[in-house]
């Protein structure tokens, strides 16, 4: 997703009074530190503010802990079906974001039976994966990227291997070699859909993802294996081959670049925290810790795009009208001084919103499954480069250009050279 324009309020959308004083969810400064937004919306709109996506257009940022819960616990009145949307016609048809709010025929967008049915459907196939093979998998998948840039020395981490290692385990469960040029496309589409730069097209990349899914489905449709694309074809629900398409390209999206981001986050937090610093080569208690610390204060999708309101309603002291677009914020929440007064986030629990909440919530085992790849993918780097540090100061790391995902931009290391 793409960011651009400035943070400065801005007059309401005509005919939309309720959004004078609105914050487009822009701006270089809050891009780096999203918190410092958070805290200046909290402040000045309370739980629930009013915001301008890209070309202005209006929406809800939903800050609260409590908030977020309701909003993704009551679907009778905030539901997933973004053709109720009020805004369609003022929707260009190359609008950045549009691959997140363009009605789909998948499991995101479903509601009631046909959800249940549908993520049901992803909830079984997702269930057949053995927990301890994908570990073992993963593992392999580690070796085989770090031995590529164990002998140099140095590496920049982000690329070569906290965003190739969750892709190539994610095609792997879903029945795709888990290297090749196909799949560096697809890794590669994903990334400029989920999180595009500048000079990217998330639409035309968005397009490319589907064609490549679709003929993942017929080869599996012909030629079945042990794999979650076979198992979702074979499911006694009978989705269609689009049905499968849509859900699967759902499921490798948020399987790659959310844990890519996991990954890194977490590798930043143990190299840079003298908490962690101490005993980080050692202790895998340790990498737990930081694993869900990172899940409440840097959450790798820090805002979710979203619910429409059913009918008019109210939320946090705001009017909200049918068809209005609600934003999850995810990590505003996570750190709401509502639930933690003090400061102090409870990083020892999971009880965070980032795998969402409600019935449209990540759907079980998918948590488990991102929990296995994350931290196989830290522990094995941490047991094969040991004396693994940062090769520039903490403060020349920036993030990615987005308030949607939280990532860096790079991660560069040094250790010393692994004799091959």
């Amino acid at each position: 997703m793409t960011d651009a324009g400035t943070s400065a309020p801005h007059a309401a959308p005509p005919g939309c009074p309720a959004h004078a004083g609105a914050v487009r969810l822009a701006g270089l400064e809050y891009q780096q530190t999203p918190s410092q937004l958070y805290r200046t919306l909290r402040r000045e709109h309370g739980s629930v503010a009013p915001v301008l996506l890209d070309g202005d257009i209006p929406a809800w940022l939903v800050l609260g802990y409590s908030e977020v819960s309701y909003v993704t616990g009551h679907d009778e009145l905030f539901a997933r079906d973004s053709r109720r949307w009020n805004q369609w016609e003022n929707i260009a048809s190359d609008w950045p974001l549009l691959p997140f709010v363009g009605y789909q025929p998948s499991v995101l967008f479903t509601e009631g039976a046909e959800h249940r049915r549908r993520a049901g459907v992803i909830t079984e196939a997702l269930s057949g994966v053995d927990q301890f093979e994908l570990a073992r998998e993963c593992e392999q998948i580690a070796d085989r990227l770090i031995t590529s840039f164990a002998g140099s020395g140095q590496t920049e981490l982000m690329s070569a291997y906290a965003h190739a290692l969750p892709m190539r385990a994610a095609v792997q469960m879903c029945g795709m070699p888990h290297t090749g040029t196909d799949t560096q496309r697809l890794v590669d589409d994903l990334r400029i859909s989920l999180d595009a730069a500048e000079g990217d097209d998330p639409v035309a990349a968005y397009g490319r993802v589907g064609e490549r899914i679709q003929q993942l489905v017929k080869d599996k449709r012909e030629k079945p294996g042990p794999d979650v694309t076979s198992r979702m074809l074979q499911h006694p629900a009978g989705l269609t081959d689009e049905e499968v398409v849509q859900d699967l390209i759902s499921v490798i999206a948020a399987a790659q670049q959310p844990t890519a981001n996991w990954i890194c986050n977490t590798l930043r937090l143990l190299l840079t925290d003298e908490r962690f610093a101490l005993n980080v080569s050692g202790g895998r208690l340790s990498v737990g810790e930081a694993l869900n610390e990172v899940l409440w204060l840097d959450t790798p999708t820090q805002n979710f795009i979203g619910r429409w309101a059913v009918r008019d309603t109210q939320l946090g002291g705001r009017q909200i009208r049918a068809g209005d677009c609600l934003v999850l914020g995810l990590a505003a929440a996570n750190t709401d001084p509502q639930i933690w007064p003090d400061g102090h986030v409870g990083s020892e629990n999971a009880a965070h919103l980032s795998f969402s909440n409600g019935e449209h919530r990540c759907p079980y085992p998918a948590p488990l499954l991102a929990d296995v790849i994350a931290r196989t993918a830290v522990e094995t780097l941490l047991e094969r480069l040991p004396d693994l540090v940062l090769a520039v100061d903490p403060e020349e790391l920036t993030w990615r250009p987005s308030i949607w995902m939280r990532g860096l931009t790079s991660l560069p290391v040094r250790f010393t050279p692994v004799v091959q």
